[in-house]
């Protein structure tokens, strides 16, 4: 066994870090500038960087890139209804932002580095199919950011100063946006996803004992949301159908 943290470790900080996170939003929704709450989100950001790098991870081990795709758009479907529930959103989106989830981003950053790294496709179709690809997810949690931070860790695979680089860039990008059109401390907080760096730093290469992890991250995502919308509505906060 090698030293630092197999892919199952790191992957359960960040069902950790995420459900800390989206409990916190459920009892403290809004942006609330109180100390401790902005804490908990910024403990939540660690999240979002692991689940992009392991996307990148699982383009590079999957043995069938089909199914690789298949799954994560069946989980992004079926996530939709249970973000939307636990944040009280409509099922049908009427806005540009938070519309629904980054599992929807991750399944078409997947679809990307299949473009990006075809010989098949001249490049002016890969270029109107990014720019087609970063409209579609622009309206999901991380927006665009989601979809296009993975398929730049995947060129960039094994040299992690340049993934760390990656990271950086695309994370600016979205706290820029965040700090103009949302909240401006939250835009800040943002950039707190560079916290997952050192974490995934020690990352080994191993996947670790337990096969079932890449299943029970799957399920755990939207469970969990339907467990927080359930919540939500016996608090009194919102209906069942948003």
């Amino acid at each position: 066994m090698k030293n630092g943290l197999n892919s199952n470790q790191i992957k359960f900080i960040a069902i950790i870090a995420m459900t800390i996170d989206h409990i916190t939003w459920l009892f403290y929704p809004g942006c609330q500038k109180i100390w401790w709450v902005m804490l908990l989100h910024i403990i939540g950001r660690l999240t979002a960087p692991i689940m992009w790098f392991f996307i990148a991870e699982g383009f590079h081990y999957t043995k069938n890139v089909k199914k690789y795709v298949f799954r994560l758009f069946t989980f992004a479907i079926i996530s939709h209804f249970a973000y939307n529930f636990a944040g009280g959103i409509p099922f049908v989106p009427n806005g540009m932002f938070n519309m629904t989830s980054v599992m929807w981003s991750l399944a078409w950053s997947v679809v990307l580095m299949l473009i990006f790294t075809t010989d098949k496709l001249p490049q002016w179709m890969k270029i109107v199919l990014t720019i087609l690809i970063c409209f579609i997810t622009f309206p999901s949690d991380w927006s665009t950011i989601a979809a296009m931070c993975p398929v730049y860790l995947y060129l960039n695979r094994n040299n992690f100063k340049k993934q760390a680089l990656t990271m950086f860039i695309w994370t600016l990008m979205y706290a820029i946006i965040y700090f103009i059109f949302i909240d401006k401390i939250y835009g800040v907080i943002q950039m707190c996803t560079l916290l997952s760096l050192p974490i995934l730093k020690q990352y080994n290469g191993e996947r670790g004992h337990w096969k079932g992890m890449k299943w029970f991250f799957y399920l755990y995502y939207p469970a969990h949301l339907f467990v927080i919308g359930i919540i939500r509505v016996l608090m009194g906060n919102g209906s069942i159908f948003p």
